[in-house]
């Protein structure tokens, strides 16, 4: 069976680019879409690959697979807080036209600037923001487990306040900036009592 190269794929096998060296943005889906159709080409020895090439037409990279109820890409890495892999069946959906609302972070939507209790790995609370230099979603947690927050306290709070100079913390992407207002949010004590640590 043979088929019709793409632009991206000729241009490569014209200049004798590796597939690796894609001139795609990595993560994007003409990234995916490129090396699933080059490895449909070098199973028909369309063209030749160096031993780098062929571990990666050899792999899972390109294909999918379900993680947590979200598609993932295979055979691809994912950093912590790069929000390029919010989730690809929404990425899909845009592309079709149709918009998202909402903010994501690998997948899953979230509430920005909402600390709550933290079930997964850090500190005891987690707290979703907007890198104003990135435009990604960021997940801070925060807050040391097994230690009592002693909000009720007013000197544990002034003591808190004056250790952590949480009058100095103004940047919403550091966990600091949420630890030192975390007496905010009640809701996170069974309460229904804010405190200020200053």
């Amino acid at each position: 069976m043979s088929f019709l190269l793409s632009e991206g794929l000729k241009y490569h096998i014209d200049r004798g680019l590796p597939i690796r060296e894609s001139v795609y943005r990595p993560g994007s889906l003409m990234f995916f879409n490129m090396i699933m159709e080059a490895k449909q080409a070098y199973r028909q020895n369309l063209f030749e690959a160096d031993e780098d090439d062929h571990d990666l037409l050899v792999s899972d990279i390109g294909e999918y697979g379900s993680y947590a109820q979200q598609t993932v890409p295979l055979d691809y890495p994912i950093p912590e807080e790069l929000d390029m892999f919010e989730d690809l069946d929404e990425k899909r959906k845009r592309k079709s036209g149709k918009k998202k609302s909402g903010s994501y972070y690998k997948g899953k939507k979230v509430k920005l600037n909402k600390p709550s209790r933290n079930s997964g790995s850090g500190g005891k609370f987690v707290v979703y923001v907007r890198n104003p230099d990135t435009g990604n979603i960021k997940r801070i947690t925060f807050g040391a487990r097994g230690m009592s927050v002693g909000l009720k306290n007013p000197k544990r709070r002034k003591s808190f306040a004056a250790r952590h100079r949480c009058t100095e913390k103004k940047d919403k992407t550091k966990p600091g900036y949420w630890a030192c207002r975390i007496g905010r949010y009640p809701h996170l004590f069974g309460g229904s009592t804010s405190y200020t640590w200053w």
